[in-house]
């Protein structure tokens, strides 16, 4: 029997590689259909890969371009000004959730805009998308359905890109720090990252797709066990508590819905009732730091990775015979 599923991927830097191995986990089981893909920032990322994957070669094509990408992400990093440095190594102890020179960086863009230390704006993950993706193909293809999110900064208002719209540009604006990059101008209009209004936005696998089944990859905590205390403490809270907002505000409609129809209020037909399901590693994700999000050493990402084949495989094991059936995500429980 087969199952079908829609995925929205949120966004957190590096730590997009755990979303790798979920991904990489659940294309690998035979009657598992995805029929829509959701990302914001990295979430964007494996979205385009895993659907320029699927075009070019089936589920065996996405999780060989999910590696690749991750692995050309590594190298790159490790040539561009955001490669851990020598202070890492002597200050850092060997932890990926510190770095000295993460803190230099942050305490250095409180201060000076990219438009003033990066004129050129020279960001290598641009080049990476160019060198594996073709985006004239990709908006071609019928296999999947891709929608990327990014950020209006005149409006404020949440943008999605949907496929017939995907570009590299596209891609990168969902990605696009304001502290470390220029926004990304399309259409005359500017963008930043999309973890601002949408991380990731659900409303486009609501709207435009047949499914019922929506799972979410989430890698930003909601919960965390202590009081942040420290600077860069309270920062790194401000960040998920932001990013996760726009999120939580769209769980709730969708469980507010959920109560219309349960009390057979369902205004003209119009309301859909929806199974969410939700992967989410929240105590992993609250031993990592605000730093580790830019570290793509391979060794980090690869346990990453293999922590998200784990949770992969705990949900399948859990939820897959319930795929439409009925929801496996406490919605009330971890959004409200």
């Amino acid at each position: 029997m087969y199952k079908t599923i829609d995925i929205a991927l949120q966004g957190g830097g590096s730590h997009g590689a755990f979303t790798w191995g979920v991904l990489e986990r659940l294309l690998e089981v035979p009657n598992l259909i995805i029929e829509g893909v959701c990302g914001t920032s990295a979430g964007a990322m494996n979205a385009t890969m895993l659907a320029y994957g699927m075009h070019i070669g089936g589920k065996r094509g996405a999780i060989e371009m999910l590696e690749k990408f991750w692995r050309k992400a590594s190298d790159a990093q490790s040539k561009s000004f955001l490669k851990p440095s020598w202070l890492d190594k002597l200050y850092g102890g060997g932890r990926t959730d510190y770095s000295p020179s993460f803190a230099f960086l942050d305490f250095y863009t409180n201060y000076l805009s990219p438009y003033n230390f990066n004129p050129l704006d020279i960001n290598p993950l641009k080049d990476l998308l160019l060198e594996l993706v073709d985006f004239e193909a990709l908006r071609k293809t019928e296999v999947i359905k891709l929608f990327v999110c990014a950020t209006n900064v005149r409006t404020a208002r949440a943008k999605v890109f949907t496929k017939n719209e995907i570009s590299a540009d596209a891609v990168m604006a969902s990605a696009c720090l304001p502290h470390l990059f220029k926004a990304v101008e399309i259409d005359g209009e500017a963008y930043w990252d999309g973890g601002f209004m949408g991380n990731p936005p659900i409303f486009p696998l609501i709207d435009d797709t047949e499914t019922e089944d929506i799972l979410l990859i989430q890698i930003n905590p909601i919960n965390i066990p202590n009081i942040p205390k420290s600077a860069g403490e309270i920062r790194d809270r401000i960040n998920t508590i932001s990013f996760n907002a726009s999120l939580m505000h769209e769980m709730r409609r969708i469980k507010f819905v959920q109560r219309l129809l349960e009390l057979g209020l369902n205004t003209e037909g119009k309301l859909r009732d929806l199974h969410i399901h939700c992967i989410y590693p929240e105590s992993e994700m609250n031993n990592l730091g605000a730093a580790s999000k830019l570290n793509a050493e391979w060794s980090f990402l690869q346990k990453l990775r293999q922590l998200g084949r784990k949770k992969a495989e705990e949900w399948l094991a859990t939820s897959y015979d319930k795929l439409g059936e009925e929801s496996t995500c406490d919605i009330r429980g971890l959004f409200l």
